[in-house]
């Protein structure tokens, strides 16, 4: 099992729809998958209320800061991979389900905003590596990036993350229409069809390419089998001769 946390403290970065279309994406290739809602705006459960969900895929509701750690343990048991939608803001939940992740996904546009509120998000990693040990792997993803115009702002972006030494994801996820009527209709963009999203062909390959880079990063961790101990024999206890003589 493996846990990937989306968070970012600004909101609308894009946390809710790259978490699902990473869920998605996983329970196609049939992993099991949970996907917890910590968002008060609940918009993971809104959109698994609009349509069958798929196959092996599970919806969580209401995570709060003292039940995280109890769901996340307990989906360990049944799950290939638990993904956690974490709202804007900095709290205590965030640092729960940052500390709970086997790694941390940081969403970002490319605007100031969204790098203000991704780097508030590597402070706490810095801090839970220096402070407590804990070093838990990050990638930056960057979302609805325009396929064609390149902003100044992205380009900022990419420079300042380069100049920290962070790990940005190749695969972005192009702003696509697909990717919004998700949350419109339910379902994944494999249910969608064709002749009523536009370019949903290139919203499949975006989202294809994403989830590989993903899996390649965060492959599922095997339980070892618990090997049975060789029984050993009882030794027989053996009297001395000279007693053996005497009876």
């Amino acid at each position: 099992m493996a846990t990937i946390t989306f968070a970012n403290t600004k909101g609308g970065a894009g946390k809710t729809t790259v978490a699902l279309i990473l869920a998605a994406e996983l329970a196609e290739r049939g992993h099991r998958v949970a996907i917890l809602d910590t968002d008060p705006q609940q918009w993971i459960t809104r959109w698994n209320g609009l349509a069958d969900t798929p196959a092996k895929f599970t919806v969580v509701s209401d995570i709060t800061e003292d039940t995280i750690e109890r769901d996340v343990k307990a989906l360990s048991k049944t799950m290939d991979y638990v993904i956690i939608d974490v709202a804007g803001g900095i709290s205590p939940l965030l640092a729960k389900a940052i500390g709970l992740s086997d790694r941390v996904m940081i969403p970002v546009q490319g605007c100031a905003m969204d790098a203000v509120g991704g780097a508030q998000v590597l402070t706490i990693l810095q801090e839970l590596a220096i402070q407590c040990e804990i070093r838990i792997p990050h990638s930056v993803v960057l979302t609805r990036i325009n396929s064609i115009i390149t902003t100044r702002a992205l380009t900022a972006v990419k420079a300042l993350l380069a100049e920290k030494q962070v790990h940005v994801l190749e695969t972005a996820l192009i702003e696509r229409a697909a990717y919004r009527d998700m949350f419109v209709t339910g379902g994944t963009l494999h249910t969608m069809e064709p002749e009523r999203v536009s370019n949903l062909d290139k919203a499949r390959e975006n989202a294809r390419q994403f989830a590989e880079e993903i899996m390649s990063l965060v492959p599922i961790k095997v339980a070892k089998p618990k090997t049975a101990k060789p029984k050993v024999a009882k030794a027989t206890k053996v009297e001395p001769a000279s007693k053996r003589k005497a009876a």
